[in-house]
């Protein structure tokens, strides 16, 4: 629930910026499209997910393979933050915490690792055990 509400509220200023604001039913979360500012890509806070581009259903690269640790196939943006909203619904306000305990933003943080793996085959969205 608090990372929702973070969500949420940088979600409802970002509309008065040109942000589009709807509910995705397939994602479990509200998406924030067309966020006006961050490095790029998406953004996932509980049920609430912000994205700088007009649609998550766009392809992007795995982590593995930006970081040149394997050759991958690009996988769906929208299918890698709905596992990360899968993940929030299962940790709660855990979810933070841990995310930054296994490493933050990358390839090795196990959480991005499973994202990347539902992504690819619509399973194992639990970063535990990798």
């Amino acid at each position: 629930m608090p990372n929702t509400l973070l969500g949420l509220v940088a979600g409802l200023v970002a509309l008065a910026y040109g942000a589009q604001a709807q509910f995705s039913r397939r994602d479990c979360a509200v998406v924030f499209n067309d966020m006006p500012w961050g490095p790029g890509g998406a953004l996932t806070l509980g049920n609430v997910i912000l994205h700088t581009g007009a649609s998550l259903d766009v392809p992007c690269m795995t982590y593995a393979h930006r970081a040149g640790l394997a050759r991958e196939e690009a996988i769906g943006l929208a299918d890698h933050e709905r596992a990360h909203v899968l993940q929030y619904m299962a940790l709660g306000p855990l979810f933070l915490p841990l995310y930054f305990a296994c490493g933050g933003v990358g390839v090795r943080n196990r959480f991005e690792r499973a994202a990347d793996r539902y992504a690819r085959s619509g399973r194992g969205w639990w970063p535990w055990p990798d």
